[in-house]
């Protein structure tokens, strides 16, 4: 193992203004995850999910690759019988992102490959460098092509064909392509990410954490529900943020921003 691969810096942590970016920094390795850097994964995610001061997370790459997903060496070391514990283990990042009720922004620095697709498409919203590529490649090498969430996530983000063509294939999506099929919400050139991310996290930010916390769950939940109890969870949700004094505030301020461009 490199020293990169032993130090406790493969994931990097800087919260400012109730944002919280969280980086995957093994640039060497274009931020493959191995065992020791997805426990970091998980501990880092965990805390900055559970911190008060948190309102808004953003995942992003060292380098020149968001992730390029589990490290292969290590999988193949592996004996039989610890495969199902390890595969179930690399999609707890994923869980954590998918249930906690505060925006992640997936910023993509570069390639999103396998288990680094999967963290992106896991998240909320997704922004790009107009040089990344996007790949489920788990059928090139002998894997099922619904690993890392690729199988739940993708159908839902870019529909049941192209979705299936990307996981059958494993071909590279280049960006502006996915940006056409709604895998990425914006593409921004190199230099611009980090200002274009932080502008949409702190947009977010400013906002109702409450009001986004039940907008999350709604959105999460209409994935698997039919149309009425979808229908029967808004009701519930707009209920809760309207006895909130959030609520009131943030319609007051919104009123005041409305008249003032009227004017």
């Amino acid at each position: 193992m490199t020293s990169e691969e032993n130090s406790a810096d493969q994931v990097l942590t800087e919260i400012k203004d109730g944002i919280a970016m969280v980086t995957m920094n093994r640039p060497k390795l274009l931020n493959s995850i191995s065992i020791d850097s997805l426990e970091l994964i998980i501990k880092t995610l965990q805390d900055v999910l559970e911190n008060p001061q948190v309102s808004v997370v953003v995942l992003t790459g060292k380098g020149r690759a968001f992730c390029a997903g589990a490290d292969q060496g290590e999988m193949v070391m592996r004996q039989p019988g610890e495969w199902e514990q390890i595969v179930d283990r690399y999609l707890d990042p994923i869980r954590l992102i998918a249930k906690s009720d505060k925006p992640v922004i997936a910023s993509i620095n570069g390639d999103a490959v396998g288990g680094g697709l999967g963290l992106a498409i896991a998240c909320d919203l997704r922004i790009a460098v107009d040089t990344a590529r996007f790949c489920a490649p788990f059928t090139a090498i002998g894997l099922a092509g619904c690993d890392m969430s690729a199988g739940y996530f993708l159908p839902r983000l870019v529909g049941l064909g192209k979705a299936t063509e990307m996981m059958m294939t494993a071909r590279f999506v280049k960006a502006e392509e996915a940006e056409r099929i709604g895998l990425v919400q914006r593409l921004v050139a190199p230099e611009e990410l980090e200002k274009e991310t932080m502008k949409l996290a702190g947009r977010l930010a400013a906002l109702s954490p409450i009001a986004l916390g039940w907008t999350k769950k709604a959105i999460r939940r209409s994935l698997d529900r039919d149309m009425d109890s979808e229908f029967d969870f808004e009701i519930f949700a707009q209920v809760q943020c309207l006895q909130t004094e959030e609520h009131r505030e943030s319609l007051r301020r919104y009123q005041e921003t409305m008249m003032g461009k009227k004017a």
